[in-house]
């Protein structure tokens, strides 16, 4: 792309030999003489692009404010496919256009300014020199205020950002050059004065983003829980949608109040706050200082009880927890005001209170996700070679399952026991766990108390060896491989791999033979970063069974996936 201070001609740049005008979006022509001396933006977009047609309404209307000016045009350069979607575009905007049909001249354009993406705003001065190539940032970042785009003045810009940041307040925040509130659904103007004094969440949220309509309704439950009971609270939506239409449409839904669509604030507060993803809740106090900047897994956690979001509240939260873990026993895990039992998958019910005094694992899974559906068959395999030995172990289910028939269809594929689906108590130990991704398999020790929450690893590695999963186990686990790998042979040659494989040690890994996780030893090629178990390594391991290894969990059809969950590698978890 062109660099900053680059000289051109605007003749040279838009016109031909057979024309020496541009056109505004009622065919009308303008002569390139009367943009002589001008602030000129050359605009690369096109009406297929969905940035673009994001983009261009916030353009558009720090353009209506700067071209009375009457020192500033953009000229339209159209990447689209057809003259039709073309001229439908350039009907949104008020600015001049290249013709369409000069198709010469926009490649010449692009080759000129080396465009790579849309859309793109270069920036020229009154001499026709390059300002910017990044124009597209700079409104976005600061709006007419930018203007004229020189280094000096965005200099300026970001020396008034740090003052303001060190005298932060709501009105620094919100308030801009024309406007002075925020509005309600409706259509009416609340003055930012009304939120002076309250505690101010800002939602930074979308209508197209999963994760964020998963978690708009737990946000509308705890802001009517606190204004039902009179608190000082405002919430104040920040849209990143891509058209007004899914912006009104998500903020109709919502009870509170909001910036208006497409406000020059939005990417400021988005840089000030570094906001990285959305949803995001920042906290601002009564002060309009900044309490808290992740809010979102405080109210997910917390719900209510996390009012209003002071540092004192923050520990009170944190020592009752820590009390909560200190008293912990199976019971206060799993027994709800309404419920004493877990069930089988006959339909029994068996009293929490004979798990007690038994090492319990509590497997957090669900049908739709392909590596519990991977997971499970191998937990199976251990729970029922344990049962086998005499061993005093059980596990609960807890589903993540999105309805009665998938938990049941999924249920019946263990031997062991379940939470009923829906169960509240799950949720509450999704949260009192910190699962971030399922599956996951927690231990309770036979005192009540919380083994480990990385039982699946454990398993993974070291198969019914891991049990009961204690650190006293496991170091006896390391010695049992430091002694075993001094029997074994450096080298190996392997019917899995075309080159030599040697012994080493390796705090983790993935077995390229079984697909799952190790550690401590493993035979592997550096050249090729391939890794086989000692035990994979060392057997028989045909290529048959090499094939059957490698698919094992895999081209699961997990269309009932819920929206706001990925899945990489071995885990799902939410966005």
């Amino acid at each position: 792309m062109a660099e900053p201070n680059a000289q051109h001609s605007l003749r040279s740049l838009l016109c031909t030999e057979e024309r020496d005008f541009l056109i505004k979006n009622n065919g009308e022509q303008v002569k390139i003489e009367e943009l002589e001396g001008k602030i000129v933006g050359l605009y690369f977009s096109a009406h297929w692009c969905p940035p673009c047609r994001a983009f261009t309404p916030i353009l558009s209307g720090v353009y209506t404010k700067l071209v009375e000016n009457g020192d500033f045009e953009i000229i339209f350069i159209s990447e689209d496919k057809d003259e039709k979607s073309f001229e439908e575009y350039h009907k949104t905007m008020p600015w001049l256009a290249l013709p369409f049909s000069e198709k010469q001249a926009k490649e010449k354009l692009d080759q000129e300014f080396d465009v790579e993406g849309i859309p793109t705003l270069i920036i020229l001065d009154q001499k026709c020199k390059t300002i910017s190539t990044d124009g597209v940032s700079i409104i976005r970042d600061y709006g007419a205020q930018a203007y004229p785009f020189s280094k000096e003045r965005l200099g300026e810009l970001k020396a008034e950002e740090e003052a303001i940041r060190l005298s932060q307040s709501l009105n620094s925040l919100l308030v801009s050059p024309d406007r002075d509130f925020v509005i309600g659904n409706g259509g009416r103007n609340v003055p930012i004065l009304e939120l002076v004094g309250k505690t101010v969440c800002l939602y930074f949220s979308a209508h197209w983003c999963p994760p964020c309509r998963g978690f708009t309704p737990k946000l509308i439950q705890f802001y009517n829980d606190l204004k039902s009971r009179g608190e000082e609270l405002e919430i104040v939506f920040i849209s990143s949608d891509q058209d007004t239409e899914s912006f009104q449409e998500y903020f109709g839904s919502m009870p509170w109040l909001a910036l208006p669509y497409g406000d020059q604030k939005v990417n400021y507060l988005e840089r000030y706050f570094e906001i990285e993803g959305i949803p995001t809740l920042i906290v601002l106090g009564p002060d309009g200082k900044t309490l808290q900047t992740e809010a979102v897994e405080l109210v997910r956690d917390h719900g209510v009880e996390v009012y209003p979001f002071t540092k004192e509240k923050l520990d009170e939260l944190k020592a009752k927890e820590e009390a909560i873990r200190a008293a912990q026993t199976l019971e206060s895990l799993l027994v709800s005001d309404e419920r004493d039992f877990v069930i089988t998958n006959s339909g029994g019910k068996v009293p929490v209170s004979e798990l007690t005094g038994k090492t319990v694992g509590l497997y957090f899974s669900a049908h739709w996700c392909p590596p519990c559906q991977g997971f499970t068959p191998k937990l199976v395999q251990v729970y029922n070679k344990l049962k086998e030995n005499g061993e005093a172990f059980e596990i609960v289910f807890l589903s993540s399952d999105k309805d009665q028939e998938a938990f049941e269809e999924y249920y019946a594929s263990m031997p062991w026991l379940a939470l009923p689906f829906g169960d509240k108590v799950k949720k509450d130990l999704s949260r009192y766990f910190s699962i971030k991704g399922i599956p996951s398999l927690v231990i309770v020790g036979p005192d009540g108390k919380t083994v480990t929450t990385d039982a699946r690893n454990l398993l993974s590695v070291h198969g019914v060896k891991a049990y009961p999963f204690t650190d006293a186990r496991l170091v006896e686990l390391e010695k049992e491989m430091e002694v075993a790998a001094e029997k074994h042979p450096k080298e190996i040659k392997s019917d899995l791999h075309e080159h030599s494989l040697n012994l080493i040690q390796r705090k983790a890994y993935f077995c390229d033979g079984c697909q799952e996780k190790g550690s401590a030893w493993s035979f592997y090629c550096k050249e090729c970063d391939f890794d086989l178990h000692p035990d994979c390594a060392l057997k028989d391991n045909r290529p048959d069974e090499y094939e059957k290894q490698q698919t094992q969990g895999k081209g699961f059809e997990n269309e009932d996936k819920p929206a706001e969950v990925i899945c990489e590698g071995d885990v799902c978890r939410r966005v």
